[in-house]
C-alpha cells in the first residue's frame, strides 16, 4: 500500500499560499482607506489622469484655448483696457481671465499646455515603469530561482548598472539614441530603473524558493515555468505594486530632467520639463511659465509617494510607522 499522500493533499497548502483570500484583500483595502494622506494622493492622481486624457475635449471646449496656437499678435481685455498677449519687449501676459495661468513667450496658453503636458508625462512615466517592472521582475526571478551561473552573470551586470548614476546613464543613452522621440524616452526610463527591482525580487525569491508550497508544487510535477508564473509571481505582487507606484514618481522627475536638458521630449510637444526650460531665461519677469509646471511635478510626485507609502503600509501592517503629518 502506498503511503504517499494524494496529489490533492499536496496541492492544498499550495493553493492556500498562492490564492489570496477575499478577507485579506478587504483588510488591505481597509488599511489603505484608513490613511487619509494616501487617499488624498490617490484622489489627486485620479483627477489628474482624467483631466489629462480628456484634454482633446476639455481644452478646446472648456478652456476655449489651444495648446499649440501662437497668440503673439493677439489682444485681450484686462480691466477694461486692451493689452497685447506678448508685449513689444517680449514679456507675455500673466494669469488673467483669458489665460488662467498666463501665456508663454510666444503667446500659447500655459494651462492648456500643462494639461497636454500631463498626458505626455504620465504616459511616458507609466510605460517606462512597466518596462522596468518587466525587466526587473524577469531578472530577479531568474537570478533568485536558478542561482549558479545565471545568478552570478546577471547579478554582476546589475551591480555594474547600479554603479552608474541614473541621470548620467539616461543622458548617455539619449545621446546615442534618437533624441526627442516619445518611445526613445520610454526605453531610456525602462533601461535605467529595472536594476533596483531586480535586486528586490531576487531577495524575495531566494526566501520563497525554500518554502513548503514550492516543494509541494515540485512534488505534484510542476515545471519551472509553472512555479515561476503561478506560485512565485503572485507572492511578489506586493513588492511589485509598491515599486511601481514609487518608480512612477521617479520617472516623472527623470523625464522632466531629460526634457529640461534638451534630450527628452522636444517642443512643440509639451511636457512639464521642457515647459520649465522654455521659461527659465525669463523667470524674473514671467515667473508663471516655470512655476506652474514645477508645481504640477511637485504635486504629482508627492501624491505618488503618498500612495506608495500607503500601499506599503497596507500590505505590511506593523512594520512601518504610518504616522505621517
Amino acid at each position: 500500500m502506498s503511503l504517499a499522500p494524494p496529489a490533492s493533499a499536496l496541492a492544498a497548502p499550495l493553493e492556500r499560499e498562492t490564492a489570496p483570500h477575499r478577507s485579506e484583500l478587504g483588510a488591505i483595502a481597509r488599511r489603505f482607506a484608513a490613511d487619509r494622506w494616501a487617499l488624498a494622493g490617490l484622489l489627486f492622481l485620479t483627477l489628474l489622469t482624467l483631466l489629462a486624457w480628456s484634454a482633446p475635449w476639455f481644452v478646446p471646449h472648456v478652456l476655449h484655448a489651444s495648446a499649440f496656437r501662437l497668440g503673439m499678435m493677439d489682444h485681450i481685455q484686462i480691466a477694461g483696457r486692451t493689452v497685447e498677449v506678448v508685449s513689444a519687449d517680449g514679456v507675455p501676459v500673466g494669469p488673467t481671465r483669458a489665460y488662467p495661468l498666463g501665456a508663454d513667450l510666444i503667446g500659447r496658453d500655459v494651462l492648456a499646455r500643462m494639461i497636454y503636458g500631463a498626458r505626455i508625462s504620465l504616459l511616458v512615466s507609466a510605460l517606462g515603469t512597466l518596462l522596468a517592472v518587466f525587466l526587473g521582475a524577469l531578472a530577479g526571478l531568474l537570478t533568485g530561482f536558478y542561482r549558479g551561473a545565471v545568478d552570478t552573470a546577471l547579478s554582476r551586470f546589475v551591480d555594474a548598472m547600479m554603479a552608474i548614476p541614473i541621470l548620467l546613464l539616461a543622458i548617455a543613452l539619449a545621446s546615442v539614441l534618437r533624441q526627442g522621440s516619445l518611445w526613445t524616452v520610454i526605453l531610456i526610463l525602462g533601461l535605467v530603473n529595472w536594476t533596483y527591482l531586480a535586486r528586490i525580487i531576487r531577495g524575495e525569491v531566494l526566501a520563497l524558493r525554500e518554502k513548503e508550497f514550492i516543494e509541494a508544487a515540485r512534488a505534484v510535477g510542476a515545471g519551472d515555468a509553472r512555479i515561476l508564473l503561478r506560485h512565485l509571481l503572485p507572492n511578489l505582487l506586493g513588492p511589485l505594486l509598491v515599486f511601481t507606484t514609487l518608480s512612477l514618481a521617479g520617472n516623472i522627475l527623470l523625464e522632466s530632467a531629460l526634457s529640461f536638458l534638451g534630450v527628452g521630449i522636444r517642443p512643440p510637444a509639451p511636457s512639464w520639463g521642457n515647459m520649465i526650460e522654455e521659461g527659465m531665461a525669463f523667470y524674473r519677469v514671467a515667473w508663471w511659465i516655470t512655476l506652474f509646471p514645477g508645481l504640477a511635478i511637485l504635486l504629482t510626485v508627492v501624491s505618488l509617494n503618498l500612495v506608495g507609502d500607503g500601499l506599503r503600509d497596507a500590505l505590511t501592517p506593523g512594520t512601518h510607522d504610518r504616522s505621517r503629518p
